[in-house]
Protein backbone atom coordinates (compact mmCIF):
# COMPACT_ATOMS: atom_id res chain seq x y z
CA UNK A 1 0.00 0.00 0.00
CA UNK A 2 0.67 3.49 -0.37
CA UNK A 3 0.90 6.02 2.70
CA UNK A 4 -0.24 8.88 2.88
CA UNK A 5 1.98 11.22 5.11
CA UNK A 6 3.14 14.83 4.92
CA UNK A 7 6.50 16.00 3.12
CA UNK A 8 7.64 18.68 1.87
CA UNK A 9 10.62 18.67 -1.05
CA UNK A 10 9.96 14.91 -1.36
CA UNK A 11 7.32 12.42 -0.95
CA UNK A 12 8.59 9.12 -0.74
CA UNK A 13 5.21 7.38 0.72
CA UNK A 14 4.46 4.00 2.56
CA UNK A 15 1.59 1.89 3.51
CA UNK A 16 0.81 -1.30 5.69
CA UNK A 17 -1.57 -3.14 6.90
CA UNK A 18 -2.33 -2.35 10.23
CA UNK A 19 -2.32 -5.79 11.23
CA UNK A 20 0.76 -7.30 9.72
CA UNK A 21 -1.27 -8.47 6.71
CA UNK A 22 -0.90 -7.97 2.83
CA UNK A 23 -1.61 -4.36 1.65
CA UNK A 24 -0.66 -2.21 -1.51
CA UNK A 25 -1.64 0.79 -2.41
CA UNK A 26 -3.98 -0.19 -6.00
CA UNK A 27 -4.28 2.94 -7.93
CA UNK A 28 -4.58 6.65 -7.52
CA UNK A 29 -4.98 10.15 -8.72
CA UNK A 30 -3.32 12.80 -7.44
CA UNK A 31 -3.27 16.83 -7.85
CA UNK A 32 -0.03 18.69 -7.62
CA UNK A 33 -0.27 22.48 -7.41
CA UNK A 34 3.09 24.33 -7.35
CA UNK A 35 3.40 27.32 -6.29
CA UNK A 36 6.71 29.17 -7.24
CA UNK A 37 6.67 32.25 -5.86
CA UNK A 38 5.91 30.83 -2.19
CA UNK A 39 8.20 27.88 -2.91
CA UNK A 40 5.31 25.75 -1.97
CA UNK A 41 3.48 22.50 -2.92
CA UNK A 42 -0.22 21.30 -2.21
CA UNK A 43 -0.04 18.05 -2.22
CA UNK A 44 -4.13 16.65 -2.94
CA UNK A 45 -4.45 13.14 -3.96
CA UNK A 46 -7.32 10.54 -4.02
CA UNK A 47 -6.58 7.11 -3.62
CA UNK A 48 -7.53 3.32 -3.38
CA UNK A 49 -5.77 0.57 -1.74
CA UNK A 50 -6.06 -3.31 -1.24
CA UNK A 51 -5.60 -5.60 1.80
CA UNK A 52 -6.47 -8.25 4.13
CA UNK A 53 -6.75 -6.27 7.18
CA UNK A 54 -9.45 -4.04 8.36
CA UNK A 55 -7.15 -1.00 8.08
CA UNK A 56 -4.38 0.55 6.85
CA UNK A 57 -1.46 2.68 8.31
CA UNK A 58 -0.18 5.18 6.14
CA UNK A 59 3.82 6.44 6.17
CA UNK A 60 4.87 10.08 4.38
CA UNK A 61 8.43 11.54 4.75
CA UNK A 62 8.31 15.20 4.65
CA UNK A 63 11.70 17.70 4.72
CA UNK A 64 9.85 20.53 6.77
CA UNK A 65 6.97 20.94 9.05
CA UNK A 66 3.70 19.99 6.57
CA UNK A 67 0.01 21.50 6.90
CA UNK A 68 -2.65 18.76 7.01
CA UNK A 69 -6.41 19.69 5.94
CA UNK A 70 -9.19 18.39 4.06
CA UNK A 71 -9.70 18.75 0.57
CA UNK A 72 -12.91 18.88 -1.55
CA UNK A 73 -13.52 15.73 -3.70
CA UNK A 74 -14.89 17.66 -6.44
CA UNK A 75 -11.78 19.21 -7.89
CA UNK A 76 -11.20 15.64 -9.60
CA UNK A 77 -13.90 14.80 -11.44
CA UNK A 78 -13.38 18.63 -12.59
CA UNK A 79 -9.85 18.20 -13.92
CA UNK A 80 -10.73 14.86 -15.53
CA UNK A 81 -13.80 16.56 -17.66
CA UNK A 82 -11.25 19.38 -18.26
CA UNK A 83 -8.90 16.91 -20.06
CA UNK A 84 -11.23 14.58 -21.18
CA UNK A 85 -11.56 13.68 -24.96
CA UNK A 86 -14.89 15.16 -26.39
CA UNK A 87 -16.59 11.75 -26.71
CA UNK A 88 -15.34 10.73 -23.18
CA UNK A 89 -17.20 11.04 -19.92
CA UNK A 90 -14.91 11.79 -16.88
CA UNK A 91 -14.72 9.25 -14.45
CA UNK A 92 -15.89 8.63 -11.17
CA UNK A 93 -14.11 8.89 -7.60
CA UNK A 94 -15.34 6.69 -4.95
CA UNK A 95 -15.13 7.85 -1.30
CA UNK A 96 -14.72 5.89 1.87
CA UNK A 97 -13.71 6.94 5.33
CA UNK A 98 -13.51 5.91 9.12
CA UNK A 99 -10.78 5.47 11.68
CA UNK A 100 -11.27 5.24 15.11
CA UNK A 101 -8.47 7.50 17.31
CA UNK A 102 -6.47 6.39 19.90
CA UNK A 103 -4.48 7.41 22.72
CA UNK A 104 -0.59 8.70 21.58
CA UNK A 105 2.06 8.04 24.32
CA UNK A 106 4.88 10.32 23.64
CA UNK A 107 8.00 8.03 23.27
CA UNK A 108 11.18 9.93 24.64
CA UNK A 109 13.19 9.58 21.36
CA UNK A 110 9.88 9.85 19.22
CA UNK A 111 7.77 13.56 19.92
CA UNK A 112 4.53 13.83 18.61
CA UNK A 113 4.15 17.38 16.87
CA UNK A 114 0.22 17.53 15.81
CA UNK A 115 -2.49 14.97 16.00
CA UNK A 116 -5.31 15.67 13.32
CA UNK A 117 -8.68 13.54 12.24
CA UNK A 118 -9.11 15.23 8.98
CA UNK A 119 -11.13 13.45 5.66
CA UNK A 120 -11.43 10.35 8.18
CA UNK A 121 -7.83 9.84 8.68
CA UNK A 122 -6.36 9.53 12.08
CA UNK A 123 -3.02 11.74 11.26
CA UNK A 124 -0.06 12.01 13.37
CA UNK A 125 3.22 14.44 12.65
CA UNK A 126 6.24 12.67 14.22
CA UNK A 127 9.79 13.76 14.57
CA UNK A 128 11.99 11.03 15.24
CA UNK A 129 15.54 10.66 16.13
CA UNK A 130 16.28 7.38 15.13
CA UNK A 131 14.79 4.44 13.20
CA UNK A 132 14.79 2.19 16.11
CA UNK A 133 12.85 4.79 17.94
CA UNK A 134 10.43 5.34 14.71
CA UNK A 135 9.52 1.44 14.90
CA UNK A 136 8.78 0.98 17.99
CA UNK A 137 6.47 3.77 18.27
CA UNK A 138 5.03 2.35 15.14
CA UNK A 139 4.73 -1.25 16.56
CA UNK A 140 3.20 0.07 19.82
CA UNK A 141 0.40 1.83 17.68
CA UNK A 142 -0.26 -1.24 15.66
CA UNK A 143 1.47 -0.51 12.23
CA UNK A 144 3.09 -3.51 10.72
CA UNK A 145 6.65 -1.80 10.17
CA UNK A 146 8.90 -4.49 8.29
CA UNK A 147 12.38 -4.51 7.16
CA UNK A 148 11.57 -3.43 4.03
CA UNK A 149 9.44 0.06 5.75
CA UNK A 150 12.58 0.29 7.69
CA UNK A 151 14.90 0.41 4.63
CA UNK A 152 12.50 2.74 3.07
CA UNK A 153 12.27 5.18 5.73
CA UNK A 154 16.13 5.05 7.12
CA UNK A 155 17.28 7.81 4.46
CA UNK A 156 14.75 10.29 5.33
CA UNK A 157 15.47 9.99 8.92
CA UNK A 158 19.20 10.40 8.12
CA UNK A 159 18.17 13.72 7.18
CA UNK A 160 15.86 14.25 10.01
CA UNK A 161 12.65 15.22 7.92
CA UNK A 162 9.14 14.57 9.94
CA UNK A 163 6.61 11.69 9.44
CA UNK A 164 3.11 11.40 9.08
CA UNK A 165 1.54 8.27 10.16
CA UNK A 166 -1.89 7.93 9.19
CA UNK A 167 -4.61 5.16 10.01
CA UNK A 168 -7.98 4.32 7.93
CA UNK A 169 -9.92 1.90 8.71
CA UNK A 170 -12.12 0.37 5.62
CA UNK A 171 -15.85 -0.49 5.77
CA UNK A 172 -17.50 -3.75 6.67
CA UNK A 173 -18.29 -5.73 3.38
CA UNK A 174 -17.80 -9.47 3.98
CA UNK A 175 -14.78 -9.56 1.75
CA UNK A 176 -11.85 -10.37 2.64
CA UNK A 177 -9.82 -8.63 0.17
CA UNK A 178 -12.30 -5.64 -0.08
CA UNK A 179 -10.55 -2.22 -1.64
CA UNK A 180 -10.30 0.69 0.73
CA UNK A 181 -10.88 4.49 -0.99
CA UNK A 182 -9.81 7.52 1.39
CA UNK A 183 -10.89 10.90 0.79
CA UNK A 184 -8.75 13.83 -0.38
CA UNK A 185 -6.44 15.42 2.03
CA UNK A 186 -4.77 18.41 1.23
CA UNK A 187 -1.14 18.73 2.39
CA UNK A 188 1.12 21.61 1.86
CA UNK A 189 4.50 22.18 2.38
CA UNK A 190 7.46 24.25 1.89
CA UNK A 191 10.38 22.78 -0.99
CA UNK A 192 12.59 23.99 -3.15
CA UNK A 193 11.39 21.41 -6.08
CA UNK A 194 8.09 20.04 -6.79
CA UNK A 195 7.64 16.36 -6.48
CA UNK A 196 5.52 13.05 -6.36
CA UNK A 197 6.60 10.62 -3.58
CA UNK A 198 7.55 8.09 -6.06
CA UNK A 199 9.47 5.97 -3.85
CA UNK A 200 8.33 3.03 -1.51
CA UNK A 201 9.52 -0.39 -0.17
CA UNK A 202 8.89 -2.84 -2.38
CA UNK A 203 5.50 -4.30 -2.33
CA UNK A 204 5.75 -7.09 -5.03
CA UNK A 205 4.85 -10.13 -3.03
CA UNK A 206 2.21 -8.39 -1.10
CA UNK A 207 0.62 -7.98 -4.50
CA UNK A 208 0.92 -11.10 -5.39
CA UNK A 209 -0.76 -12.28 -2.59
CA UNK A 210 -3.65 -9.75 -3.36
CA UNK A 211 -3.63 -10.45 -6.64
CA UNK A 212 -3.25 -6.90 -7.95
CA UNK A 213 -0.86 -6.58 -11.03
CA UNK A 214 -1.50 -3.76 -12.61
CA UNK A 215 -2.00 0.07 -11.07
CA UNK A 216 -2.27 3.29 -12.68
CA UNK A 217 -1.07 6.98 -11.37
CA UNK A 218 -2.58 10.20 -12.64
CA UNK A 219 -1.32 13.57 -11.88
CA UNK A 220 -3.13 16.54 -12.71
CA UNK A 221 0.25 19.06 -12.33
CA UNK A 222 -0.64 22.42 -11.91
CA UNK A 223 1.80 25.40 -12.03
CA UNK A 224 2.94 28.10 -14.21
CA UNK A 225 4.09 26.78 -16.87
CA UNK A 226 4.58 22.94 -18.57
CA UNK A 227 6.58 20.95 -16.31
CA UNK A 228 8.01 17.46 -16.60
CA UNK A 229 8.95 14.45 -14.17
CA UNK A 230 12.62 13.14 -14.04
CA UNK A 231 14.02 10.86 -11.20
CA UNK A 232 16.72 12.56 -9.35
CA UNK A 233 19.08 10.93 -11.00
CA UNK A 234 18.13 12.57 -13.91
CA UNK A 235 16.54 9.23 -15.37
CA UNK A 236 13.16 10.31 -17.56
CA UNK A 237 10.17 9.20 -15.62
CA UNK A 238 7.83 6.73 -17.04
CA UNK A 239 4.64 8.78 -17.07
CA UNK A 240 2.98 9.94 -20.31
CA UNK A 241 2.33 13.49 -20.71
CA UNK A 242 -1.64 13.09 -22.24
CA UNK A 243 -2.81 16.76 -22.07
CA UNK A 244 -0.87 20.26 -21.46
CA UNK A 245 -2.89 23.62 -21.98
CA UNK A 246 -3.12 26.64 -19.98
CA UNK A 247 -6.35 27.17 -18.31
CA UNK A 248 -8.71 30.43 -18.21
CA UNK A 249 -9.55 32.54 -15.64
CA UNK A 250 -12.53 31.09 -14.69
CA UNK A 251 -11.11 27.14 -14.32
CA UNK A 252 -8.77 28.31 -11.83
CA UNK A 253 -10.93 30.52 -9.71
CA UNK A 254 -13.37 27.17 -9.97
CA UNK A 255 -10.64 24.61 -9.26
CA UNK A 256 -9.09 26.57 -6.33
CA UNK A 257 -12.98 26.74 -4.33
CA UNK A 258 -12.87 22.77 -4.84
CA UNK A 259 -9.54 22.25 -3.34
CA UNK A 260 -11.13 25.34 -0.23
CA UNK A 261 -7.63 26.55 -1.46
CA UNK A 262 -7.64 31.04 -1.41
CA UNK A 263 -8.24 32.72 -4.79
CA UNK A 264 -4.29 34.11 -4.39
CA UNK A 265 -2.82 30.53 -4.28
CA UNK A 266 -0.54 29.21 -7.27
CA UNK A 267 0.43 31.50 -10.22
CA UNK A 268 -2.16 34.36 -11.57
CA UNK A 269 -2.79 31.52 -14.53
CA UNK A 270 -2.52 27.96 -13.94
CA UNK A 271 -1.45 25.67 -16.36
CA UNK A 272 -2.45 22.26 -16.16
CA UNK A 273 -0.69 19.14 -17.54
CA UNK A 274 -1.77 15.28 -16.93
CA UNK A 275 0.14 12.15 -16.40
CA UNK A 276 -0.65 8.82 -17.28
CA UNK A 277 1.65 6.14 -15.65
CA UNK A 278 1.13 2.06 -15.01
CA UNK A 279 3.62 2.16 -11.82
CA UNK A 280 5.05 -0.71 -11.45
CA UNK A 281 5.03 -2.51 -7.89
CA UNK A 282 8.56 -2.70 -6.74
CA UNK A 283 11.88 -0.12 -5.73
CA UNK A 284 11.89 2.76 -7.94
CA UNK A 285 14.76 4.55 -8.66
CA UNK A 286 13.62 7.60 -6.40
CA UNK A 287 11.24 10.36 -5.97
CA UNK A 288 10.21 12.40 -9.55
CA UNK A 289 10.63 15.86 -9.55
CA UNK A 290 9.17 18.29 -11.46
CA UNK A 291 10.70 21.05 -13.63
CA UNK A 292 9.88 23.34 -16.66
CA UNK A 293 9.96 21.45 -20.09
CA UNK A 294 11.90 22.71 -22.65
CA UNK A 295 9.13 22.04 -24.89
CA UNK A 296 6.38 24.89 -23.69
CA UNK A 297 4.07 23.02 -26.97
CA UNK A 298 0.37 22.45 -26.09
CA UNK A 299 -0.73 18.77 -26.10
CA UNK A 300 -4.22 17.46 -26.44
CA UNK A 301 -3.63 13.64 -26.79
CA UNK A 302 -6.91 11.49 -26.34
CA UNK A 303 -6.50 9.42 -22.57
CA UNK A 304 -8.64 6.30 -24.16
CA UNK A 305 -7.90 5.35 -27.97
CA UNK A 306 -10.81 4.98 -29.78
CA UNK A 307 -11.54 1.64 -30.98
CA UNK A 308 -11.80 1.52 -34.55
CA UNK A 309 -14.79 -0.60 -36.63
CA UNK A 310 -13.78 -3.56 -38.39
CA UNK A 311 -15.59 -2.44 -41.69
CA UNK A 312 -14.40 1.44 -41.67
CA UNK A 313 -11.38 0.45 -43.95
CA UNK A 314 -13.72 -1.51 -45.93
CA UNK A 315 -16.29 1.64 -46.40
CA UNK A 316 -13.21 4.03 -47.00
CA UNK A 317 -12.08 1.58 -50.02
CA UNK A 318 -15.68 1.22 -51.18
CA UNK A 319 -16.23 4.78 -51.19
CA UNK A 320 -13.04 5.76 -53.36
CA UNK A 321 -14.20 2.98 -56.12
CA UNK A 322 -17.72 3.79 -55.81
CA UNK A 323 -17.34 6.55 -58.81
CA UNK A 324 -14.99 4.23 -60.98
CA UNK A 325 -17.82 1.35 -61.09
CA UNK A 326 -20.75 3.90 -61.77
CA UNK A 327 -18.82 4.56 -64.44
CA UNK A 328 -18.45 1.98 -65.81
CA UNK A 329 -21.32 1.02 -65.28
CA UNK A 330 -22.25 3.81 -67.42
CA UNK A 331 -20.22 3.19 -69.90
CA UNK A 332 -21.42 -0.40 -70.61
CA UNK A 333 -25.06 0.82 -70.66
CA UNK A 334 -24.43 3.34 -73.39
CA UNK A 335 -25.24 2.04 -76.74
CA UNK A 336 -22.24 1.15 -79.30
CA UNK A 337 -21.83 2.90 -82.25
CA UNK A 338 -22.17 1.03 -85.59
CA UNK A 339 -19.34 0.12 -86.90
CA UNK A 340 -18.67 0.96 -90.72
CA UNK A 341 -16.81 -1.12 -93.44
Amino acid sequence: MFGLLVQDGTHGCCAVSMEGRPAVNASQTVILLWDRDRQTEHFIRKASFRGEGNSVGFLVPSPSLPELEESGNEAFPYLAEITAPPTSRPASFSIGCAAAPSALPRNEMVRVIQEKTLAGFDTVVLAADSGAALMEWLRTHHYSYTPEVAAWAQPYLDRKWYMVAMKITKPASGKETAGISASALRIGFKTDRPLFPYREPDSRKDASQLGVKDRVLRIYFLAEARYEGRFPTGRAWTGELKWSRPLSSEQRQQLLTDLKLDQTTGPSQFWLSEFVDHWAYGVAPGDVYFSPSKDQREVAQNDSPRTLDPTFPGMIAASLLLPWVRRRKRDRSRPRAASSD
